[in-house]
C-alpha cells in the first residue's frame, strides 16, 4: 500500500511541479553551473543508491554529511532552498524509482560508520530510506548517530498509514529545520 501511495506521490508531484523544477534548475545554472547533487547513499538492505537534490553548496565542496560540511559552502540560492526545503524535490524521483520512500530514515553516506553501525544493530535498513519521517520533523539530525538511529527504529515499530501522512504534512507546512551545518 505505502508502495503505491509513494508511486503516485512522487508522479504526481513531479508532473505538478516540473516547471517549477525547470525553474529552479535554471536558477541553479546562474548559481553553481551545476544545479543537481548526485550522492551516492546507503538504501535498503544497505544497497548503494543515487540520491538527486538541488546543490546547495559550491561544486568544490568535499562530499560529507551536512553537519560536517562549513555553512560557508552554501551559496545564496541553497540557503534559500534548504530554508524551504525545495532542494529535496529531485528525490521524488528517488521515490518513483523505488529506491526510497516519502517517510522512511534519511539516507546516509558509507562514510558515516557510527550512524552505520547504530542503524544495522537496529535493523533500519530493512525498509526503504525516506525524504522525511519522525527524526526530520522533530529536529535530530544526523550528527547525532545513536539518537537518529534510535528515532529511525521507533518510527519503523510505530509506522502506521497515519503516520505516514502526519509525518508528510509536518515537512510541508515547516515542521522540523532541517540538516546542520558547521559554523
Amino acid at each position: 500500500m505505502i508502495r503505491l501511495l509513494d508511486f503516485c506521490f512522487s508522479l504526481f508531484g513531479l508532473l505538478a511541479a516540473s516547471p517549477f523544477l525547470v525553474f529552479l534548475y535554471i536558477l541553479g545554472l546562474f548559481d553553481t553551473g551545476s544545479p543537481l547533487f548526485l550522492q551516492e547513499r546507503v538504501g535498503r538492505n544497505k544497497k548503494p543508491f543515487t540520491l538527486v537534490k538541488f546543490r546547495t553548496m559550491s561544486v568544490d565542496t568535499v562530499s560529507v554529511a551536512s553537519h560536517l560540511a562549513s555553512s560557508a559552502s552554501i551559496t545564496k540560492l541553497g540557503g534559500f532552498l534548504r530554508k524551504t526545503k525545495l532542494d529535496e524535490l529531485p528525490q521524488l524521483w528517488n521515490v518513483l524509482r523505488g529506491e526510497m520512500s516519502l517517510v522512511g530514515p534519511r539516507p546516509g553516506l558509507f562514510n558515516q560508520e557510527e550512524l552505520l553501525t547504530e542503524r544495522d544493530a537496529l535493523q533500519v535498513f530493512d525498509v526503504r530510506p525516506g525524504i522525511t519521517g519522525l527524526a526530520q520533523v522533530s529536529d535530530i539530525d544526523m550528527s547525532t548517530p545513536k539518537l537518529l538511529a534510535q528515532t529511525d527504529a521507533k518510527m519503523i515499530a510505530s509506522f502506521s498509514l497515519i503516520n505516514y501522512f502526519t509525518y508528510i504534512v509536518q515537512t510541508v507546512t515547516g515542521k522540523g529545520s532541517g540538516d546542520r551545518v558547521r559554523r
